[in-house]
């Protein structure tokens, strides 16, 4: 099995990775800035992102890296557009360097919002065309590792990502993308609250929902195949945001009439346009890893799983 060091494993998307990992008897090491005041079953180092020195140290003995962090204070991305670069472009550059010249698998968690939304189940061939700055970071972070590394590495895009962070209990509200979605939903319902689903032009309306347990069990068959190029880490199934709470209520057996529809406050939108269709196409992704059927209801029931269990639930097991 494969030692892999994870950036950002104290949050949401990394956490899960982490332990999907290690249950696939995966060693994982994680990656932050100040591991003090986190409690994580998987070791944590600290490292200086701006060093390559402080980098290299930090990747000692790993084989292969999972770049997960990111800064998701948006408004100040906007507002300190050096800070957003370095953070997002050169942070992968340096990351992917490093882990190429130690001749380690370099994996970069990217995103559905380097598309422009005007596309539907876009295709892993499709380089994006960002229409926000936080798209555009991304897209510029998935050029860096493809031109740094040759081809060698690997761009694993997720979208509308299912689950509860693995170290900390983070509830959030509902956002204008799918992120926390379907958790802010079984939360308010199982609490006997009503749930508004957001529409209108300034909402991501339209995504192919994936989980995070089951990203972190396919970034494990990309690591075991050695596979390389852009990957669609989300389910089979594209959906409205409506029809999402829907199939949520089924799985999670909740009542559909706390379903509501309305549009966000003015505080909660996103400081620029979001795609209104993000999804992704999956098919050359699950050609190369040998991926199984990934319908909605499926993944919907592994996270029930998870949250009745406190157990990750990934549909990917490990390859034998």
């Amino acid at each position: 099995m494969a030692r892999i060091a994870i950036t950002g494993s104290t949050g949401f998307v990394g956490s899960n990775i982490a332990e999907s990992l290690m249950l696939l008897e995966h060693s994982v090491v994680g990656l932050t800035r100040n591991r003090s005041g986190y409690n994580a079953s998987w070791p944590l180092v600290d490292v200086d992102y701006s060093s390559d020195e402080s980098i290299s140290h930090a990747l000692d003995g790993a084989d292969a890296v999972v770049h997960c962090a990111i800064a998701d204070d948006f408004r100040r991305l906007i507002n300190d557009r050096a800070a957003a670069y370095d953070n997002y472009v050169g942070l992968t550059e340096r990351l992917a360097r490093t882990a190429d010249g130690n001749g380690q698998k370099f994996i970069f968690i990217s995103t559905d919002w380097v598309m422009d939304g005007t596309g539907h189940r876009e295709l892993e061939s499709n380089h994006g065309n960002a229409i926000n700055y936080y798209g555009y970071l991304k897209g510029l972070a998935e050029q860096a590792v493809h031109s740094s590394l040759e081809g060698r590495g690997v761009v694993a895009r997720v979208a509308g990502v299912m689950g509860r962070h693995r170290i900390a209990e983070a509830p959030r509200l509902q956002d204008v993308g799918f992120g926390f979605y379907v958790d802010t939903l079984v939360r308010s319902l199982r609490a006997g609250k009503e749930f508004q689903v957001w529409g209108g032009p300034n909402v991501n309306q339209i995504t192919t929902p994936s989980l995070a347990s089951e990203a972190g069990a396919q970034i494990g068959r990309i690591i075991g195949r050695d596979a390389t190029g852009t990957f669609h880490l989300v389910g089979d199934t594209a959906v409205t945001r409506m029809e999402l709470a829907y199939a949520t209520c089924d799985v999670f057996e909740l009542p559909r009439h706390l379903i509501t529809e309305g549009e966000p406050p003015a505080v909660e939108l996103f400081p620029g346009p979001v795609p209104v269709d993000s999804s992704l196409g999956n098919d050359y992704t699950k050609s190369v890893l040998g991926i199984g059927p990934q319908p909605l209801e499926d993944l919907l029931g592994a996270f029930r799983r998870e949250i009745d269990s406190g157990v990750v639930s990934p549909l990917t097991s490990r390859e034998l």
